[in-house]
């Protein structure tokens, strides 16, 4: 929540020791009201997988704004369906339907209604270190106590298990469940990423009881684990997918999808006002667009596997682990991350902690090579690596 003193801080406690005033982005840079450049290793929070006000996108926004800026849905619009049609034409041909609203938050907060409309069912099994939302149906599905504890009692019937256990996921995945809800690689959890065969076990757990299965990947999606939806790694298909974050380029959208054969059995009503709003499905067409055209999941391939060779030979005293798919990067560190932040800020150098000991490295997409290698370079160096 910003203050009347202009500090500018979109967040009402988190984020509040920030000092830099960025004023102004391109690419895989931003500069501060200073005039001090920096490169982006993730402070986009993965919303900028196109890097700042990619031009194609800020062009279609600009043409849409003279055009059309809000329609409800009621109406019939064009650019959504071209939209739509955009985005399923890059998913399994068993999906079919999308639901859309503005943030992720709202995409899971849709998921887990559908879910429990659709199964006749309550339970929602999670993993511990997912996070999901802060909306009080979201918060519910993520485990940070920290996050939880202030707004408690939450909505009940949310089941936490351990990320990777199948033996415990099974366990708890029982007639009464409505949704496993899963992220393929946790990010604000510390980067873990799914084993082999766990996405697959949840599966068919769903398939056992009757639940429905949905992967969050607000984070994962549109090209960051190197290839276009993160699930495509494993082979499983859900029946509920979420995305935002980069979907429409840095405009604010949410996408809940299904199949058709889930939503003829929805019962109720759900609905958001500024969903699929032409703005927003505008630039949602170009960012689909430029991230196939592009071929960004490729490089988001090439490029992680360039930092997993680069940052493997950190010193095992500070660093327990590098982990990671694609340009989703997670290093872990034996101390806090938060002196090793403010190290590469002071070298120009923007990325992002996932929890206190992990440093995440989120960057667009589209960041050249020079400035990659160099942003690992001062990785290494911050960190003692030489």
């Amino acid at each position: 929540m910003s203050d009347a003193g202009g500090s500018g801080h979109a967040e009402f406690a988190e984020g509040s020791h920030r000092s830099r005033t960025i004023v102004r982005g391109e690419g895989a840079r931003w500069w501060d009201a200073d005039g001090r450049a920096y490169v982006d290793l993730g402070a986009s929070h993965g919303v900028g997988n196109l890097g700042a006000s990619h031009p194609e996108v800020a062009a279609a926004v600009a043409e849409q704004a003279r055009t059309l800026l809000y329609l409800g849905t009621g109406y019939a619009n064009p650019v959504r369906d071209e939209f739509l049609r955009a985005l399923l034409r890059l998913l399994p041909s068993s999906f079919g339907r999308v639901f859309l609203s503005n943030s992720g938050t709202e995409s899971v907060e849709a998921a887990i209604k559908i879910a429990r409309s659709v199964t006749g069912q309550p339970k929602v099994v999670a993993a511990m270190r997912g996070f999901h939302g802060r909306t009080l149906g979201a918060l519910s599905a993520t485990w940070r106590k920290e996050l939880r504890a202030p707004f408690e009692p939450l909505v009940p019937e949310f089941v936490h298990v351990p990320f990777n256990d199948d033996a415990a996921l099974e366990a708890a995945v029982d007639e009464r469940t409505a949704l496993v809800l899963l992220e393929p690689v946790q990010g604000e959890g510390g980067v873990h990423v799914a084993t082999p065969d766990y996405l697959r076990t949840a599966r068919a757990a769903a398939d056992r009881t009757g639940a429905l299965l949905g992967f969050d990947e607000v984070q994962t999606g549109i090209g960051r684990t190197g290839r276009m939806f993160a699930f495509e790694h494993w082979g499983v298909v859900p029946d509920l997918l979420t995305l935002a974050k980069s979907l429409a380029g840095g405009v604010p959208i949410g996408a809940t999808v299904t199949t058709p054969e889930v939503e003829a059995r929805f019962q109720g009503s759900h609905h958001s006002t500024f969903g699929g709003n032409p703005l927003a499905c505008a630039a949602g067409i170009a960012a689909l667009r430029v991230a196939v055209r592009d071929r960004l999941p490729e490089r988001a391939e090439r490029l992680g596997q360039l930092a997993q060779e680069r940052l493997a030979g950190l010193p095992a005293d500070r660093v327990r682990e590098v982990r990671g798919l694609g340009l989703l990067l997670g290093v872990e560190l034996r101390e806090r991350v938060a002196p090793v932040l403010a190290a590469l800020e002071d070298r120009g150098f923007l990325a992002l902690p996932a929890g206190a000991t992990v440093l995440r490295l989120l960057p667009p997409l589209v960041i050249s090579d020079a400035d990659w290698e160099a942003g690992l370079t001062a990785v290494r160096e911050v960190v003692g690596g030489g």
